[in-house]
Protein backbone atom coordinates (compact mmCIF):
# COMPACT_ATOMS: atom_id res chain seq x y z
CA UNK A 1 0.00 0.00 0.00
CA UNK A 2 2.79 2.48 1.01
CA UNK A 3 5.08 1.75 -2.06
CA UNK A 4 2.62 0.49 -5.29
CA UNK A 5 -0.44 3.20 -4.15
CA UNK A 6 1.42 5.71 -2.37
CA UNK A 7 4.45 5.89 -4.36
CA UNK A 8 3.14 4.70 -7.68
CA UNK A 9 5.30 1.58 -7.85
CA UNK A 10 5.03 -1.30 -9.99
CA UNK A 11 5.54 -4.74 -8.08
CA UNK A 12 8.69 -5.30 -8.80
CA UNK A 13 10.06 -2.11 -7.87
CA UNK A 14 7.61 -2.42 -4.21
CA UNK A 15 9.04 -5.60 -3.95
CA UNK A 16 12.60 -4.25 -3.89
CA UNK A 17 11.80 -1.65 -0.82
CA UNK A 18 11.84 -4.70 1.20
CA UNK A 19 15.82 -5.51 0.73
CA UNK A 20 16.70 -3.62 3.99
CA UNK A 21 14.99 -6.19 5.80
CA UNK A 22 17.85 -8.58 4.90
CA UNK A 23 20.31 -6.41 5.22
CA UNK A 24 19.21 -5.90 8.60
CA UNK A 25 19.27 -9.72 9.32
CA UNK A 26 22.21 -10.60 8.41
CA UNK A 27 24.02 -7.50 10.41
CA UNK A 28 22.33 -8.36 13.71
CA UNK A 29 23.69 -12.21 12.52
CA UNK A 30 27.25 -10.74 12.35
CA UNK A 31 26.84 -8.62 15.16
CA UNK A 32 25.63 -11.66 17.24
CA UNK A 33 28.44 -14.09 16.00
CA UNK A 34 31.26 -10.88 16.48
CA UNK A 35 29.88 -9.55 19.56
CA UNK A 36 27.41 -11.35 21.32
CA UNK A 37 29.02 -14.84 21.20
CA UNK A 38 31.99 -14.47 22.27
CA UNK A 39 30.19 -12.68 25.33
CA UNK A 40 28.08 -15.74 25.98
CA UNK A 41 31.56 -17.92 25.53
CA UNK A 42 33.22 -16.05 28.78
CA UNK A 43 30.28 -16.87 30.77
CA UNK A 44 30.14 -20.25 29.85
CA UNK A 45 34.16 -20.41 30.57
CA UNK A 46 32.99 -18.40 34.07
CA UNK A 47 30.48 -21.15 35.37
CA UNK A 48 32.43 -24.03 34.21
CA UNK A 49 31.71 -27.30 34.81
CA UNK A 50 28.42 -26.30 34.75
CA UNK A 51 26.42 -24.17 32.40
CA UNK A 52 25.64 -20.49 32.51
CA UNK A 53 21.86 -19.18 33.38
CA UNK A 54 20.05 -19.19 30.26
CA UNK A 55 19.37 -15.50 31.51
CA UNK A 56 22.72 -15.07 29.23
CA UNK A 57 21.29 -15.48 26.16
CA UNK A 58 18.63 -12.81 26.36
CA UNK A 59 21.40 -9.99 26.00
CA UNK A 60 20.21 -9.75 22.39
CA UNK A 61 16.74 -9.49 22.48
CA UNK A 62 17.07 -6.23 24.89
CA UNK A 63 18.31 -4.75 21.95
CA UNK A 64 15.90 -6.45 19.72
CA UNK A 65 12.69 -5.00 21.79
CA UNK A 66 13.78 -1.52 21.37
CA UNK A 67 14.48 -1.92 17.82
CA UNK A 68 11.18 -3.48 16.67
CA UNK A 69 8.86 -0.51 17.97
CA UNK A 70 11.32 2.22 16.45
CA UNK A 71 11.30 0.48 13.00
CA UNK A 72 7.38 0.17 13.19
CA UNK A 73 6.82 4.00 14.21
CA UNK A 74 9.64 5.13 11.33
CA UNK A 75 8.10 2.91 9.23
CA UNK A 76 4.75 4.49 9.90
CA UNK A 77 5.09 7.71 10.43
CA UNK A 78 7.64 8.37 7.12
CA UNK A 79 4.86 6.79 4.75
CA UNK A 80 3.54 9.47 3.20
CA UNK A 81 3.17 9.74 -0.12
CA UNK A 82 4.51 12.86 -0.28
CA UNK A 83 7.75 11.90 2.03
CA UNK A 84 10.96 10.06 0.04
CA UNK A 85 10.48 6.44 -0.42
CA UNK A 86 13.49 6.07 1.38
CA UNK A 87 12.52 7.13 4.46
CA UNK A 88 9.60 4.47 4.89
CA UNK A 89 11.97 1.75 3.17
CA UNK A 90 15.11 2.27 5.60
CA UNK A 91 12.94 1.52 8.59
CA UNK A 92 13.14 -1.91 7.36
CA UNK A 93 16.65 -2.46 8.50
CA UNK A 94 15.76 -2.06 11.87
CA UNK A 95 13.29 -4.38 11.83
CA UNK A 96 15.02 -7.13 10.31
CA UNK A 97 17.75 -6.58 12.56
CA UNK A 98 15.47 -6.54 15.46
CA UNK A 99 13.26 -9.50 14.22
CA UNK A 100 16.87 -11.21 14.30
CA UNK A 101 18.14 -10.36 17.55
CA UNK A 102 14.91 -11.15 19.38
CA UNK A 103 14.44 -14.36 17.49
CA UNK A 104 18.13 -15.40 18.48
CA UNK A 105 17.85 -14.82 21.51
CA UNK A 106 14.86 -16.15 22.84
CA UNK A 107 15.51 -18.96 20.78
CA UNK A 108 18.75 -19.57 22.82
CA UNK A 109 16.91 -19.51 25.91
CA UNK A 110 14.01 -21.94 25.61
CA UNK A 111 16.66 -24.34 24.48
CA UNK A 112 19.19 -23.71 27.61
CA UNK A 113 15.58 -23.39 29.80
CA UNK A 114 14.22 -26.39 28.68
CA UNK A 115 17.09 -28.88 27.76
CA UNK A 116 15.55 -32.51 27.55
CA UNK A 117 12.48 -30.72 26.09
CA UNK A 118 13.08 -28.21 24.32
CA UNK A 119 12.48 -29.65 21.11
CA UNK A 120 8.98 -29.38 22.35
CA UNK A 121 9.14 -25.85 23.83
CA UNK A 122 10.29 -24.79 20.66
CA UNK A 123 7.36 -26.43 18.44
CA UNK A 124 5.26 -24.80 21.03
CA UNK A 125 6.58 -21.64 19.92
CA UNK A 126 6.61 -22.49 16.26
CA UNK A 127 3.10 -23.52 16.41
CA UNK A 128 2.03 -19.58 17.76
CA UNK A 129 4.35 -17.99 15.02
CA UNK A 130 2.77 -20.15 12.28
CA UNK A 131 -0.85 -19.33 13.72
CA UNK A 132 -0.13 -15.36 13.90
CA UNK A 133 1.51 -15.70 10.41
CA UNK A 134 -1.25 -17.53 8.81
CA UNK A 135 -3.92 -15.14 10.13
CA UNK A 136 -2.58 -11.83 9.83
CA UNK A 137 -2.63 -11.80 6.07
CA UNK A 138 -6.05 -12.33 6.39
CA UNK A 139 -7.10 -9.06 7.94
CA UNK A 140 -3.74 -6.79 7.15
CA UNK A 141 -4.75 -5.52 4.05
CA UNK A 142 -8.18 -3.99 5.59
CA UNK A 143 -6.28 -2.67 8.58
CA UNK A 144 -3.68 -0.96 6.21
CA UNK A 145 -6.89 0.51 4.42
CA UNK A 146 -9.14 1.41 7.13
CA UNK A 147 -6.42 2.49 9.80
CA UNK A 148 -4.01 4.36 6.90
CA UNK A 149 -0.55 3.09 6.99
CA UNK A 150 0.20 5.52 9.42
CA UNK A 151 -1.92 4.12 12.10
CA UNK A 152 -2.07 0.42 11.19
CA UNK A 153 1.84 0.38 11.24
CA UNK A 154 1.37 2.35 14.64
CA UNK A 155 -0.74 -0.31 15.93
CA UNK A 156 1.76 -3.05 15.33
CA UNK A 157 4.22 -0.52 17.26
CA UNK A 158 2.37 -0.27 20.28
CA UNK A 159 2.26 -3.66 20.33
CA UNK A 160 6.13 -4.04 20.39
CA UNK A 161 6.14 -1.41 22.96
CA UNK A 162 3.94 -3.65 25.22
CA UNK A 163 6.11 -6.65 24.28
CA UNK A 164 9.40 -4.78 24.90
CA UNK A 165 10.01 -5.07 28.45
CA UNK A 166 9.62 -8.97 28.20
CA UNK A 167 12.92 -10.02 27.58
CA UNK A 168 14.10 -7.40 30.92
CA UNK A 169 11.39 -9.13 32.85
CA UNK A 170 12.67 -12.47 32.18
CA UNK A 171 16.01 -11.07 32.72
CA UNK A 172 15.58 -10.18 36.35
CA UNK A 173 12.39 -12.61 37.50
CA UNK A 174 13.37 -15.53 34.88
CA UNK A 175 15.31 -17.91 37.43
CA UNK A 176 12.00 -17.29 39.89
CA UNK A 177 10.13 -18.33 37.28
CA UNK A 178 12.19 -21.58 36.06
CA UNK A 179 12.85 -22.67 39.90
CA UNK A 180 8.23 -22.54 40.01
CA UNK A 181 7.99 -24.86 36.34
CA UNK A 182 7.36 -28.35 35.96
CA UNK A 183 9.68 -28.58 32.67
CA UNK A 184 12.40 -26.79 34.30
CA UNK A 185 16.51 -27.93 33.47
CA UNK A 186 17.59 -30.29 36.46
CA UNK A 187 19.97 -28.24 38.59
CA UNK A 188 22.60 -27.25 35.93
CA UNK A 189 22.94 -23.81 36.89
Amino acid sequence: IVFSIGHGFNSGVSGMMFIPIPIGGLTACALYVIYFDPIYQVAVRYHHPLLPPPEHRLHTTLYGAVLLPIAFFWFSWTSFPSISYWAPMMAGFPLGAGIVLVYLGLFSYIIDTYLASAASALAATIICRSLFGAVFPLFANQMFEKLTPRWAGSLLGFVAVAMAPMPFILQKYGPALRARSKGKAPDDY
